[in-house]
């Protein structure tokens, strides 16, 4: 047995450091949450027990934010408005009304007056409840068949009448049933489209129409008829109708309110309540000579204390960090989205004198709401790309996309650019990408390969 010493140097973080770091990186929605359960377990810890002043600042706040908003931008301007005239000013932030009426209901309602005994009702009801947002079912017969013990035959049989109701293409089992229940209610649809469906979606969705063509030895003219009639099929039919689960509000941290020759910064400190620490145990602290209850006090005292301090410390975090990048995204909030500037974590960390992992936990999760929108916070970090022959600042891949956009909106559609011809188009631009990455991010805008995007016309 051997016996060493060594001398190491470790770092260990004490708990009110984590806890300060947690709540650095808290959304306004988690902080609220945060606070409301330590009153429950500190009682030391008071919520104000009125908002009437918070409430009166709040409405100030967002009068003139309406002010303002009503000139520059009309989205925001009922956003705010609405907010305004809410009943419920606390929950409006938070919670969408549940409007619109539910898949489920709908289905069931065309059902109330026809005769099935108790256990088919059950089969059907439970069929209707397991569609998913889109209306199609995804739940295998075998596996619904074996929970009530019938056969799948039988099962089929149910949801056969569940498919023949209203929308159509509801409780279809893949998008090729969706598109036939929905063909086959029309009374004179054409066979070509049956066909298209039945056996060419693939070579549909990449835009292979001759190979269709000389597949069914039909013109091309009759397979795009038969194109256009699918078109009008919904592949969706669900989507029309609310969610099961309530619609949530993005709750934005940060407000930036461009008033004449500045910006206003801000940050959403109404949304979680103030507290104050409690006189009577501030009281008892000071009187009681008992050691446990003036320990247990003590500490819990203490445990409040720093809890202020650091929601004190997060709102200052996060307004320096917020003025920064308002200093540096200028354009970006005067004029829009294809203005933002290259900017990346290190900047950041460098001008503010902070960790980068500090600047990253306060943009964590957190949102700002401008005359352009809700963005959040990441998207103003932006990696920059250089351009040909420029000294100047680079440009980000949000304008390189937009300049793809352009491009490929400005071509022949009978002879679309390749990847390979785009990336030749951006170097006219001063944009130099390898085909691979101008490939990524026509990907990215959802905009197809050469083939999908010609027309046969």
């Amino acid at each position: 047995m051997e016996l060493k010493m060594e001398l190491s140097q470790k770092q260990i973080l004490s708990q009110r450091m984590i806890q300060s770091m947690e709540i650095l990186q808290m959304s306004t929605v988690e902080l609220e949450s945060y606070i409301e359960n330590l009153s429950l377990e500190n009682p030391v810890v008071e919520l104000a027990e009125s908002y009437e002043a918070a409430e009166q600042d709040k409405q100030a706040d967002l009068q003139r934010k309406l002010d303002w908003l009503d000139s520059t931008d009309r989205q925001n301007h009922i956003y705010y408005q609405q907010e305004r005239d809410s009943d419920n000013l606390q929950d409006n932030w938070n919670v969408a009304n549940s409007g619109g009426e539910l898949l489920s209901d709908y289905l069931l309602s065309q059902l109330i007056a026809s005769e099935y005994t108790p256990s088919e009702k059950e089969i059907i009801e439970y069929l209707i409840l397991s569609l998913d947002q889109r209306g199609y079912l995804t739940e295998d017969l075998s596996s619904i068949a074996g929970r009530f013990h019938l056969s799948e035959t039988d099962v089929e049989k149910l949801l056969a009448d569940v498919q023949a109701l209203d929308p159509a293409g509801v409780g279809a089992r893949s998008l090729k049933e969706c598109l036939l229940l929905q063909l086959h209610r029309r009374k004179n649809f054409s066979p070509v489209t049956e066909q298209l469906i039945l056996n060419h979606l693939e070579d549909i969705g990449k835009n292979h129409l001759p190979a269709i063509a000389k597949s069914l030895h039909l013109s091309m003219e009759e397979i795009q008829k038969g194109c256009e009639e699918l078109k009008s099929l919904n592949p969706k039919p669900g989507n029309a109708f609310s969610d099961r689960e309530q619609l949530r509000y993005i709750t934005p941290d940060i407000f930036i309110v461009k008033l004449e020759n500045k910006f206003e910064i801000l940050i959403n400190e109404y949304q979680y309540p103030n507290f104050n620490i409690s006189s009577y145990y501030q009281s008892m602290l000071k009187e009681n000579a008992d050691a446990e209850v003036q320990k247990y006090l003590s500490s819990k005292i203490q445990q409040a204390e720093w809890v202020k301090n650091c929601i004190s410390q997060r709102s200052s975090t996060l307004s320096r960090v917020t003025h920064a990048i308002v200093d540096r995204q200028q354009d970006f909030f005067l004029y829009g989205l294809l203005h933002n500037k290259p900017l990346r974590l290190c900047d950041l960390a460098q001008e503010l004198e902070l960790h980068e992992s500090t600047i990253s936990r306060a943009m964590r999760g957190k949102y700002l709401q401008c005359s352009w929108g809700i963005f959040p916070l990441n998207y103003f970090l932006a990696a920059s790309i250089s351009r040909q022959g420029k000294k100047e600042e680079g440009i980000t891949p949000a304008q390189i996309k937009e300049v793809i956009k352009q491009i490929i909106n400005g071509e022949n559609k009978e002879k679309p650019f390749s990847d390979r011809l785009i990336s030749e188009e951006l170097e006219k631009h001063d944009i130099k990408l390898s085909r691979r990455t101008v490939a990524k991010y026509r990907e990215e805008l959802g905009i197809p390969d050469k083939s999908g995007r010609k027309s046969w016309q």
